[in-house]
């Protein structure tokens, strides 16, 4: 199992109340969040492995290369990212309570935790399920891993499995199709144009007729005129630049450099006094200990 970390920290920050603070009265709604989170997880799921991945840098340089606009609106200041002040120092908690914990944190530098999550899944031998609220990671889906997304738009206790059928089913397009999908519509959220005038129904269509987005590249170069929608060849032409630079963005990386780490699920903490210690200052017996039964069980 392989956690979109800050995926569930932010869903966690803004699904928990902010009247959940430490006894210092610092806040640690996210915090207790997560550790709820986890323990519901491995409590439902009962994964053998588990990883938390982080971002080691939420707008990589290669990314913003690529595409300049590239999570340009959520730069706040400098290149920092644009994150609730409540929310910032809870970040620093919480990979002192997995280290603590014995759960691996694992980031890469240069790398999003997207990409570190792309890195483990091509590395798996073995059934791979990824926890997220991002779309991003439908690209990962394969029925023949088997690798599923789990997520977590209606909450991690109503969580949608995400496989190629449900891709194709959701999307209309081949089921491991959803990066080449993601790049012809793009994605404000990220700063993606994608191409002008082609909504997600012509994508859809686009990447049905053709396949991939390099076949239908190459049908484009070859000067191929059929099975493109009307105007959408000329749209596409007009775009070719976008769309020779934008897979270095929508495609989570598979390769990116990794400490070799064991993933095994801990049946007890690493370091229990700091643990201890972690759960005095911020308030967290409860749901610490509620994790730790889950994991001890």
């Amino acid at each position: 199992m392989l956690l979109d970390t800050p995926s569930l920290y932010f869903r966690a920050f803004f699904g928990v109340p902010d009247s959940i603070k430490a006894p210092d009265g610092s806040p640690v709604n996210a915090v207790r969040g997560l550790i709820d989170m986890i323990a519901t997880l491995v409590r439902s799921h009962s994964p053998t492995a588990l990883a938390a991945t982080m971002d080691a840098d939420w707008r990589p340089a290669f990314r913003v290369a690529a595409i300049p606009t590239y999570k340009a609106h959520r730069v706040a200041h400098g290149d920092t990212e644009q994150v609730p002040e409540a929310l910032v120092p809870q970040i620093a908690v919480i990979e002192q309570l997995l280290d603590a914990l014995g759960i691996a944190r694992l980031e890469s530098p240069g790398y999003e935790a997207d990409d570190v999550i792309g890195t483990l899944t091509h590395q798996a031998d073995g059934a791979v399920d990824i926890v997220t609220g991002d779309r991003d990671l439908f690209q990962l889906v394969d029925d023949a891993g088997p690798v599923r997304v789990l997520y977590t738009a209606r909450g991690i206790r109503n969580l949608q499995i995400v496989d190629e059928a449900f891709v194709t089913a959701k999307y209309g397009i081949p089921g491991r199709g959803y990066a080449d999908f993601a790049t012809l519509r793009g994605d404000p959220s990220d700063g993606l144009p994608g191409v002008p005038g082609v909504g997600e129904k012509t994508a859809a269509a686009l990447i049905t007729r053709f396949g991939s987005l390099a076949a239908l590249l190459e049908a484009l170069d070859a000067g191929v005129t059929g099975g493109f929608p009307a105007g959408a060849r000329s749209r596409l032409a007009a775009a070719r630049d976008y769309l020779r630079a934008a897979p270095a963005v929508v495609e989570v990386a598979s390769d990116c450099p990794l400490p070799a780490t064991d993933l095994t699920l801990p049946a007890k903490p690493r370091d229990p006094d700091a643990l201890v210690h972690l759960a005095d200052r911020y308030g967290l017996d409860g749901p610490l200990n509620r994790l730790l039964e889950t994991l001890g069980g």
